[in-house]
């Protein structure tokens, strides 16, 4: 298999505004240690992409920090490994506004690899896939483009990219902003293509100003293209607004989802030398998962707590996702509340939300 990775680290910020306004979304937290660009990132590594590059547009601080020399997924290389791409790929060109501009971008990037293919990936998905099996169905069907496909019965298909194939697997169209009712195949927005045909495609895209990956390029051109669903059938979860983002967070308290995520192959990220976590003898903790370096004195059922949280005697959250160095003072009840970094909480205050909106306070909050 020969094949480069490339992952979009901004491309679904606006999905959520409340963890994205001071990072990326490959950088917001997720499951208590995990960063989101890490599902893609591990996956790419696990299948044995050794040279992934990541194109970033604002608000990657965070990013960089994380990723670091990229050492913790084995990318620390002197060829290939990992690369950081500017949002710009000339010095007219000013911040990219969309996926095709940020491919056009990255052009010299492309040109300068020699593997015979590409695995695009989106910061957006959690999820544990092998990629060699998908560039092998890719080989396999002789295909121009091969899409990456869920079957799943949504509530809200409006914001998926839903895909139609007949029975060899080929894709016969392609809908966006559906109404679709029932169980149909969305766009996992991950897709192998060959890398010359892609440098093609671009190229034909920047001589006819095309503004759209999705509608100038793969849905006008569906039955031209030689484009194929692969279906995907495990644990795919996209992350779509702060309600998913909170919904899939909880789904990790399922030991079936933990087995099949965290099972087979690990997913890595950033490694950060913690000391244990300490539980006082007043303290009750249920169904949870509780990082490295917390305290906690109070109770915490049902619930997700990042590094370094520090939970009061006598408080009792339940069904929240507290992140890294939140301090909770005494006597707090929580439920349904999602904290970013940093965030502390006085003695006695109530706090509540529901799962389809929970409540949500900023990083660096005092309340």
């Amino acid at each position: 298999m020969s094949a480069v990775g490339v992952i979009f680290s901004n491309i679904h910020d606006e999905n959520i505004p409340e963890l994205s306004r001071q990072r990326t979304m490959g950088s917001v937290p997720f499951g208590g240690r995990y960063r989101l660009i890490d599902f893609a990132l591990s996956n790419l590594v696990n299948s044995g992409v050794t040279t992934v590059g990541i194109i970033t547009k604002n608000n990657y601080q965070s990013l960089l920090d994380h990723l670091g020399s990229g050492k913790d997924w084995d990318l620390a290389r002197k060829t290939g490994g990992l690369v950081l791409l500017p949002p710009f790929g000339a010095m007219d060109s000013g911040l990219y506004k969309n996926r095709l501009e940020a491919l056009k971008s990255i052009t010299g990037f492309l040109t300068r690899r020699n593997e015979d293919y590409v695995v695009l990936c989106d910061c957006d998905g959690v999820y544990r896939m092998d990629f060699s099996e998908i560039i092998d169905y890719h080989e396999s069907k002789q295909a121009d483009i091969t899409m990456v496909c869920h079957p799943e019965e949504l509530v809200n298909y409006a914001s998926y990219t839903v895909v139609h194939s007949d029975e060899s697997g080929r894709v016969t169209d392609i809908e966006f902003n559906t109404h679709s009712k029932g169980i149909s195949k969305y766009y996992t927005n991950i897709m192998v293509i060959g890398r010359k045909f892609l440098l093609n495609i671009i190229s034909d895209s920047i001589a006819h100003g095309f503004k759209s990956f999705r509608e100038d390029v793969i849905m006008k051109n569906v039955k031209s293209f030689k484009v194929y669903a692969y279906n995907f059938t495990g644990y795919h979860a996209t992350i779509d607004s702060l309600g998913s983002y909170f919904k899939h967070n909880m789904e990790l308290l399922n030991k079936s989802v933990r087995d099949e995520l965290f099972g087979a192959r690990d997913i890595y990220t950033k490694v950060r030398d913690s000391a244990p976590s300490k539980y006082g003898f007043s303290s009750l903790v249920k169904n949870s998962l509780v990082s490295d370096g917390c305290v906690v004195e109070g109770t915490v059922e049902n619930s997700i707590l990042f590094r370094g949280v520090k939970v009061g005697k006598g408080s009792v959250i339940k069904d929240s996702i507290i992140m890294q160095d939140t301090v909770i003072g005494e006597g707090v009840k929580l439920n349904c509340v999602i904290t970013d970094k940093n965030v502390v909480i006085r003695d006695n205050r109530i706090l509540s939300g529901c799962e389809i909106q929970p409540y949500f306070l900023a990083k660096g909050t005092m309340i």
